[in-house]
């Protein structure tokens, strides 16, 4: 079930330059004044909905039931690819249909999809003529004022579909005693954050993540080493994280997103 209460995320690979992000929200809040809009990052790899999608599906739980996450991140604008609704554990998501939304799926298994129809969807709720490279202001932030308006339900936009297009990295593999993976994405301190959830490791007596190389047992927190030792840990996400303490891990080892990660059960 899904009742939408007003408040509306922004997930991009906009960046802060240029009017972007801004003339979404104002679409938004031309149709939905009281509309409560939410940036999550704009600061998405540009062309890479595989971190959208990995930074959505840990983040939106974080957010009331009802809210409605718009991630952007379309390297095939204009094109034949689709634009998706789904609505999962009580909230809706929009995106194209670029594997985005795949991490939420492979959570929620029982999530419904709907497949925007544009030309029944375009019509009722009076979209305006879509530019051919910016459909965040033109479709999207207009169809989530719709829907966070209770004025339309993601029903509503199109299709049930049982196909989505899959992510464009894999769920780690998980075997008796060592899960791999691979590094997602950096952050600001240049700590390399995995696509390992810490769930698949918790079984393991003596956990040891392998990278590049180097070993890291690990540990509960930065501050649990001296600053400038590695360590890795579980983060405040629940994946898998190698950091530095005070410093770059990335910017030590050398590695970034796509890096294999392996995490074993030592003896």
């Amino acid at each position: 079930m899904f009742s939408a209460c007003g408040v509306i995320t922004l997930t991009t690979d906009f960046g802060p330059q240029g009017p972007f992000v801004a003339t979404m929200k104002g679409r938004i809040l031309a149709r939905l004044p009281e509309a409560r809009i939410i940036d999550v990052t704009h600061d998405v790899p540009v062309y890479w909905p595989a971190e959208a999608g990995f930074w959505l599906a840990r983040a939106y739980s974080y957010f009331p039931e009802g809210s409605v996450h718009v991630a952007v991140v379309d390297p095939g604008v204009g094109t034949k690819r689709d634009i998706v609704a789904v609505v999962a554990n009580g909230h809706a998501f929009l995106a194209p249909d670029n594997g985005l939304l795949a991490p939420i799926l492979t959570k929620v298994p029982n999530a419904k999809i709907y497949r925007f129809d544009a030309a029944h969807a375009g019509s009722k709720f009076k979209l305006p003529a879509a530019s051919a490279t910016f459909h965040g202001r033109d479709i999207f932030a207009p169809l989530a004022a719709e829907i966070a308006g209770r004025r339309a339900n993601p029903a509503d936009l199109g299709p049930e579909t049982h196909d989505i297009v899959p992510s464009w990295v894999d769920e780690p593999s998980v075997a008796a005693d060592q899960v791999a993976g691979v590094v997602i994405t950096t952050d600001h301190f240049g700590n390399l954050i995995t696509n390992i959830d810490g769930s698949l490791i918790e079984s393991f007596r003596r956990p040891m993540v392998k990278t590049g190389g180097h070993s890291f047992a690990l540990r509960r927190t930065y501050g649990d080493v001296s600053p400038g030792e590695f360590l890795a840990l579980v983060n405040s996400f629940g994946v898998v994280e190698i950091a530095r303490a005070e410093q770059s891990a990335a910017e030590a080892l050398g590695l970034g997103r796509g890096a294999p990660v392996i995490v074993s059960n030592g003896a």
